[in-house]
């Protein structure tokens, strides 16, 4: 199931909901397989969600001091939308199942006004024919 492009959603607020993560691990092998572990089961929450528009995890290759070690980058089509995925039975199975695996959490969550998104890149393109 496709997602649709941000020209073609609703006008409206896109509500943007960002977790960064430090990892448990004694070392970078067990952390890169926190970080796998995390990955996968959050993107298995893609198409289960109602409202949630997208989803992506980062897992960070820097590995400077100061960075997180993963981040989920999600879209949501309302602040109701969000509000249930932090109650839905499979968010709360896969935070239940990471437990432990996490041990810094930073969060933002934003209203991004969608029509201005639009009509910026819709200025973008006749620029550039």
């Amino acid at each position: 199931m496709g997602l649709p492009s941000i020209e073609n959603r609703t006008v409206g607020d896109c509500i943007k909901h960002i977790v960064m993560w430090n990892v448990a691990g004694a070392n970078d092998t067990e952390k890169d397989q926190a970080a796998a572990t995390i990955k996968s089961r959050f993107e298995g929450l893609r198409d289960l969600i109602p409202g949630l528009l997208h989803l992506e995890i980062g897992v960070d290759f820097s590995r400077v001091s100061y960075a997180c070690d993963v981040v989920l980058y999600s879209e949501f089509s309302s602040k109701e939308a969000l509000a249930a995925y932090a109650t839905h039975p499979a968010h709360l199975k896969v935070r239940d199942e990471l437990e432990g695996m996490r041990i810094a959490r930073h969060q933002v969550d934003y209203v991004q006004d969608v029509e201005a998104v639009a009509s910026s890149s819709r200025r973008a393109l006749s620029s550039a024919v």
